[in-house]
């Protein structure tokens, strides 16, 4: 953790539930850069994450660490402290070098009113006609509509501000990278939108590396993304039009882009991101998180035995805990609960067709979403075996991580990355 770490272009963002497949989550980007492409690893787990599970930010900092180690990787890497807050940050101050500043509460409630009318009138540009270089048609905004979008976005960047300042105090300006995620709201900005909101974050001399806007249509959790490919596609590119804009004309870091969570498994958007990227010649950060957890699953049915057995009984106990596991994940999870198998019909399948229905390849007719989508929030019950699971996943380890590393490379990293 150097003094003024940069996110390089292209990044990754990895989740580790258990902290047992960083090797074969880098061993991907090992084969990004063997294909002509430097992807970097962003290892993210969740204060919420950490609490499930019983396990503390330095352990997937040890684990990253030996793996980066042990592969000979010499490029950066990041470990981020994945949606904090003042609350929760204290316990990630050591371990991480990448902070998503999480400020979804305060996103649409009203700031300070003689804030908002000294935003409005230190921005003069912003009101009249807002013209964005590769965005045909300029931007008829007044002051209403610009006092409008600070009142639901204003208060949000000041607490990031705060949360930042914070950092800054605690680890030193320049040594992590700081992400502000503005996705946690009810409809996609416009591009002159997230240019006052890039102006604001400006204003509270946040240096954001990334940011991650709210687009169209719907990002479930492990599944494919849902909604109008090509909406998303024009928002993307005029997204990154506005960052561009903003990096120019607020004096942001000029690697600032975009992230895209809830990434993993948006099969059907990754083209329109890769062309976008290329076309504007801009970085990105895709957040894949939980797709490692389900690919631990899988490796373990596909070894049979125990291992199979162990997966059925996953499956058994989230089936049977689904309202408590679906709760937290309401908003981005979308379950057709007439479905998900019984338990007992589960409990007589082979490894192939376990595999078959959680393994995301949208081609086989036994592939269940709804499945897939149980046993993505049910990571809870793996946790509560403990060593058993764990265990697991060292006996298994050889087919586990053949399915990480493939899963990771083949369905991400090539259509994002490298266009193929």
């Amino acid at each position: 953790m150097s003094e003024g770490l940069l996110l390089p272009k292209f990044s990754i963002g990895v989740g580790d539930r258990f902290a047992h497949q960083a090797k074969a989550q880098l061993a991907a980007c090992v084969m990004a850069a063997d294909a002509g492409v430097e992807v970097v690893p962003v290892w993210n787990k969740s204060n919420r994450e950490h609490m499930i599970i019983g396990s503390e930010p330095s352990q997937t900092r040890k684990a990253a660490d030996a793996a980066v180690k042990e592969l000979r990787w010499t490029k950066p890497y990041f470990l981020d402290a994945d949606h904090i807050n003042l609350k929760t940050v204290d316990r990630f101050l050591e371990p991480c070098d990448f902070f998503t500043l999480d400020v979804a509460e305060m996103i649409g409630k009203p700031a300070d009113a003689k804030d908002v009318a000294a935003f409005v009138a230190r921005h003069p540009e912003l009101v009249g006609t807002v013209t964005i270089p590769h965005i045909a048609e300029p931007f008829k905004t007044d002051a209403a509509f610009v006092t409008g979008v600070a009142n639901k976005f204003l208060a949000a960047v000041q607490d990031a501000g705060k949360i930042y300042r914070y950092l800054v105090a605690k680890k030193g300006e320049g040594r992590f990278v700081p992400e502000v995620s503005m996705d946690e709201t009810d409809s996609p900005q416009t591009p002159v939108e997230l240019l006052i909101i890039l102006a604001a974050i400006a204003d509270e001399k946040i240096p954001i590396q990334t940011i991650a806007p709210k687009f169209t249509g719907r990002f479930n959790k492990g599944v494919d993304y849902v909604g109008d490919v090509a909406q998303f596609s024009k928002e993307f590119n005029e997204d990154l039009a506005a960052i561009a804009f903003a990096v120019k004309t607020y004096g942001q870091p000029g690697n600032l882009k975009l992230s895209v969570h809830s990434g993993s498994d948006k099969f059907s958007i990754y083209k329109a991101i890769h062309d976008a990227v290329k076309r504007f010649d801009a970085g990105v950060h895709l957040k894949t998180a939980g797709t490692t957890w389900l690919e631990e699953l899988i490796g373990l049915a596909e070894a049979g035995g125990t291992g199979l057995e162990i997966a059925k009984e996953v499956y058994a106990e989230a089936y049977a805990h689904a309202e408590e596991l679906c709760a937290p994940y309401a908003t981005v999870i979308d379950i057709d609960t007439a479905k998900l198998p019984k338990p007992e019909e589960v409990n007589g399948w082979t490894s192939e067709r376990f595999t078959s229905a959680l393994r995301h390849e949208q081609n086989n007719k036994a592939y269940n979403q709804s499945f897939r989508q149980l046993l993505h929030v049910g990571f809870k019950v793996a946790a509560k075996m403990g060593d058993r699971y764990l265990k697991a996943l060292q006996a298994n380890e050889e087919v586990v991580a053949r399915n990480v590393t493939t899963n990771l490379f083949d369905r991400h990293i090539k259509p994002v990355f490298l266009g193929l």
